[in-house]
C-alpha cells in the first residue's frame, strides 16, 4: 500500500529523538500483544518503560527486550521496582540486573518509599554511571506527599544530579500529581515545571487522550508524553500531527482554489 503523503502536517523528526518522546507504559502485556503494537506503530516509540514490578516476574522479558531492541526503543526500568530495591538494600543488585537484562533507561523516583531528596539524588548519581535516567517528581498517592509547590526545585536537582529527563506524575489513571482528581490538567504545575527547566527536559505523564492533547495544544506536537497505554500510541501520533478534532488546525481554501466536488 502506497505510503500517504498529501497532507500539510506538523513536521517530526525521526528517531532518534531528543523532542517529541512517546513514552509508553507497559503493564505487563504478553508477547502478542506487543508484535501487534510494534508492527503498527513501533516507528512513532522512543521509550517503553515496564511498569512498576511487572518485569521481576515477567516469564516473556528476553523476548520483549529483543523485540523492542531491534525495533529501535529505549527500554526503561520503571523507579517502583528500584525504589523498593534501594529501600531493601539491594540497589547494586538492581542495577547490575536491570543491566544484563538488556535495560538501557532507568527511572528514579521516590513516590513509594520515603525518601530524602539528598537520598535521592545519590541514587540518580549512581544510576547515571550505566543507564540513561528520568526522574520522576510527585506521589503516586492523592494528596501527595511532595507537594507539587516543591517541584521546580526538585527538578533541577535531579538535572543536576545527572537525570537526562524529568518526569512529572500523573500515574496510569492520570488523576494524581499533574492533574486533579477528575483527570484534569493542574496548568500553576506544569508552567512552573516549565518555567524551571525547560518544556523539552520534561516528560509528562499524561495516559488519557484530553490530558495529551490538552499538552499538544499548549506546547506543539514536539513536547514529551508519557504513561502512553501501548495501544494508544497511533492515537497520541495523531494528536501531534493534527489529524483529530482535538488538535486540527484547518485552513478553509477559498471557493477559487478549492477542488471540485
Amino acid at each position: 500500500m502506497p505510503v500517504a503523503d498529501f497532507l500539510d502536517l506538523a513536521a517530526r523528526p525521526p528517531r532518534p529523538r531528543t523532542a517529541g518522546l512517546t513514552h509508553v507504559l507497559d503493564p505487563g502485556i504478553g508477547p502478542g500483544a506487543l508484535a501487534d503494537v510494534l508492527a503498527g506503530a513501533g516507528h512513532l516509540i522512543d521509550i517503553w518503560k515496564v511498569g512498576w514490578g511487572t518485569a521481576y516476574v515477567d516469564a516473556t522479558l528476553d523476548a520483549k527486550v529483543a523485540g523492542l531492541s531491534a525495533a529501535g526503543i529505549d527500554l526503561c526500568l520503571g523507579g517502583t521496582m528500584l525504589e523498593i530495591a534501594w529501600a531493601q538494600g539491594h540497589t547494586e543488585k538492581c542495577l547490575a540486573w536491570a543491566k544484563d537484562a538488556g535495560f538501557t533507561r532507568v527511572e528514579v523516583s521516590r513516590g513509594t518509599v520515603p525518601m530524602t531528596l539528598a537520598e535521592k539524588s545519590a541514587l540518580i548519581a549512581r544510576a547515571a554511571r550505566d543507564f540513561a535516567v528520568l526522574a520522576e517528581v510527585g506521589s503516586k498517592a492523592p494528596g501527595e506527599m511532595h507537594a507539587a509547590r516543591h517541584w521546580p526545585a526538585e527538578c533541577c536537582s535531579d538535572l543536576d544530579a545527572g537525570a537526562s529527563l524529568v518526569v512529572t506524575e500523573g500515574r496510569q489513571s492520570g488523576t494524581v500529581g499533574t492533574f486533579d482528581e477528575q483527570g484534569r490538567v493542574r496548568p500553576e504545575v506544569v508552567e512552573s515545571v516549565v518555567a524551571a527547566v525547560g518544556v523539552e527536559r520534561v516528560v509528562f505523564e499524561a495516559p488519557r487522550s484530553s490530558q495529551q492533547a490538552w499538552f499538544v495544544r499548549r506546547f506543539g506536537p514536539e513536547v514529551n508524553l508519557g504513561n502512553v497505554v501501548p495501544g494508544d500510541v497511533l492515537s497520541v501520533e495523531t494528536l501531534r500531527l493534527g489529524l483529530r478534532s482535538d488538535t486540527a488546525v484547518l485552513s478553509v481554501p477559498s471557493l477559487a482554489g478549492a477542488e471540485p466536488a
